[in-house]
C-alpha cells in the first residue's frame, strides 16, 4: 500500500513547513523546566449520533507542534533523552480499516513526513512512556476531555514516582503546557498570517455572494448554504464556527444558529460567518438590508455601530491596552444610545452601572488564530494586556434591541446590528485583514439595489 495518497498529500501541502513545526518544538523545549517531558494528545473523534461521527478536526496545540492530522495519536517531547526527543505515537496501518475511512500515515509515514526522532504505534504508550517519565521531574500535560488518557497518565506517573525513592528519579509535578504554548500561539508568524489571510479571502468571497444574492422571501438557511458552499468551493475546510444568519429580530440573539426564518423586505440581515483554512480561522460579521436600503431607525443604529467600530480599530497599534479598545467602543455606543433616547444619564455612570448591557452585552474583541476565540492571556496579572506586533484580534461592537425591550421608542424594536473585522497588529500600526468586505452604508445599498 502506498504511504501517501492524494488526500494525505493535500494535507501535507497546505500545512506549515516542517522546519516551522520543529522550530516551535524547540521553542517549547527551551522554556520547559529542566528534566521535563511534555505530552500532547490528538483530539478525540466525536460521535454525532449513534455510530455516526462528526468530521474530524485536530487539536490545535497538537497540530501547532506536529502538523499531524490524524486521531488516536500522541506527541511526546523528551529533551533529556539521548536520541528520541520528539516521538509520535500513531495508529498502525490497517488495510481493512483504511478501505472504510481512508489511508493512514502509520509509523513509516510519521517518520517520513513529520520529522520525528521515533514513531511507535499508539498501543506502545504503556511500554515507551514510562522510560521517559523515569528521566523527568516535571510532566507538561493538560488534563482534558480524554478521561481514559488522563487516567493512564496518572497511573504511569504514579508508577514512576513509586520508583523515585530507589532511583532518585521520577516525576513530582504536572504543569499546564499552555503556560508556554498559548503565549507562543498568540503571536502569528508570516506563514500563519498567510493561512489566516487565505481564510479571510474565502470569507470575503462568501460575504460578497450573500450581499448580492440575498432576496426578500428567501430563507435564512438558503444564505447559510450559499456561504458554506463558497467556503468549500474555495478550498476551506468549512465554517470556522456555526454560521449565524439572523434576519429581523433574530439578529438580537447573539448566537442564533437556527437559521430557519423567511426573510422579509424592510428587515436587516446579520451574518456572522467565516471560513477556516488549514486549521486557521477568520471571523467576520456584516449587517445589511434584506431589501434595497436601510430604514431611518436601522441606519441610526448601523451608523452608530460603524462609528464605534472604526474608532476602536483606529486605536489599534503596539503599546495600546487591549481593554482600551473595548472601553472606547463602549463609550461611543452609549453616547449614541443616549442621543436616541434608548439610555439616559451620564455616559460614565451608565457604563459603571452596566445599564448599557441590555443593548451591548459582549466584549468588543477577542484573539483570533487556530481557535476562533484563540488562546492567550487578556491580562498580565491585574493589568490589561498590551498589544504587540503579530497579535490578531477582532473588533466587533454591536447593538441588540429586543422586540420586548421595555421603555423604548417602538421604531427601534427588533433591530440588531454587529460589524466585525479581523485586525493584525503590525510593527507600528495595524492592518485590517477583512477590509475588502463592504461595510459602508453607501456601498451596501449600492450592492443591494443592484441585487434587486
Amino acid at each position: 500500500m502506498a504511504i501517501v495518497t492524494g488526500e494525505i498529500s493535500r494535507l501535507v501541502s497546505v500545512a506549515v513547513a516542517p522546519e516551522s513545526y520543529a522550530a516551535r518544538r524547540d521553542t517549547v523545549v527551551k522554556q520547559m523546566s529542566p528534566l521535563s517531558v511534555a505530552i500532547f494528545p490528538a483530539a478525540l473523534s466525536s460521535i454525532r449520533s449513534h455510530d455516526t461521527e462528526y468530521r474530524y478536526r485536530q487539536d490545535n496545540d497538537f497540530f501547532y507542534l506536529t502538523g499531524f492530522p490524524e486521531p488516536e495519536a500522541l506527541c511526546l517531547l523528551s529533551p533529556q533523552h539521548e536520541t528520541e526527543r520528539f516521538i509520535l505515537f500513531v495508529r498502525p496501518r490497517d488495510q481493512e480499516k483504511e478501505t472504510w475511512t481512508g489511508k493512514r500515515f502509520g509509523v513509516e509515514g510519521a517518520k517520513e513526513h513529520f520529522g520525528v526522532d521515533a514513531a511507535y504505534t499508539i498501543d506502545k504508550i504503556d511500554e515507551i512512556l514510562p522510560q521517559h517519565l523515569l528521566q523527568a521531574e516535571n510532566v507538561y500535560y493538560a488534563f482534558g476531555r480524554d478521561d481514559q488518557l488522563n487516567d493512564k497518565i496518572v497511573t504511569l506517573m504514579n508508577q514512576s514516582r513509586m520508583q523515585r525513592q530507589r532511583s532518585g528519579r521520577g516525576p513530582v509535578s504536572v504543569i499546564d503546557p499552555g503556560t508556554i504554548l498559548h503565549e507562543m500561539r498568540l503571536f502569528k508568524s508570516p506563514s500563519e498570517l498567510t493561512l489566516m489571510q487565505q481564510a479571510v479571502s474565502v470569507s470575503t468571497s462568501a460575504h460578497h455572494a450573500a450581499l448580492t444574492q440575498t432576496r426578500p422571501g428567501m430563507y435564512e438557511y438558503e444564505i447559510e448554504a450559499l456561504l458554506e458552499f463558497q467556503f468549500r468551493r474555495l478550498g476551506a475546510v468549512g465554517p470556522a464556527y456555526s454560521s449565524i444568519v439572523a434576519s429581523g429580530a433574530n439578529a438580537t440573539i447573539l448566537h442564533y444558529i437556527t437559521n430557519e426564518k423567511q426573510m422579509r423586505d424592510g428587515e436587516l440581515l446579520l451574518i456572522d460567518a467565516a471560513a477556516e483554512y488549514a486549521n486557521y480561522c477568520s471571523d467576520v460579521t456584516r449587517t445589511f438590508p434584506v431589501g434595497r436600503q436601510f430604514t431611518a431607525p436601522q441606519r441610526d443604529i448601523y451608523d452608530l455601530v460603524l462609528t464605534a467600530q472604526k474608532e476602536a480599530i483606529a486605536m489599534i497599534k503596539p503599546g495600546v491596552k487591549f481593554d482600551d479598545v473595548h472601553a472606547r467602543a463602549t463609550e461611543i455606543l452609549v453616547d449614541g444610545l443616549r442621543k436616541f433616547g434608548l439610555l439616559s444619564g451620564d455616559t460614565k455612570e451608565i457604563i459603571e452601572k452596566g445599564d448599557h448591557r441590555k443593548f451591548y452585552m459582549h466584549r468588543t474583541s477577542h484573539w483570533l488564530g487556530m481557535d476562533v476565540h484563540d488562546v492567550g492571556k487578556y491580562k498580565i496579572g491585574e493589568d490589561s494586556r498590551i498589544l504587540q506586533p503579530g497579535m490578531v484580534l477582532t473588533v466587533e461592537p454591536g447593538i441588540y434591541i429586543a422586540e420586548d425591550a421595555e421603555g423604548i421608542d417602538d421604531r427601534y424594536r427588533g433591530i440588531g446590528v454587529r460589524i466585525e473585522d479581523d485586525i493584525l497588529v503590525t510593527t507600528s500600526d495595524h492592518d485590517i485583514l477583512t477590509k475588502d468586505i463592504p461595510k459602508e452604508v453607501s456601498d451596501l445599498e449600492a450592492l443591494r439595489k443592484g441585487a434587486q
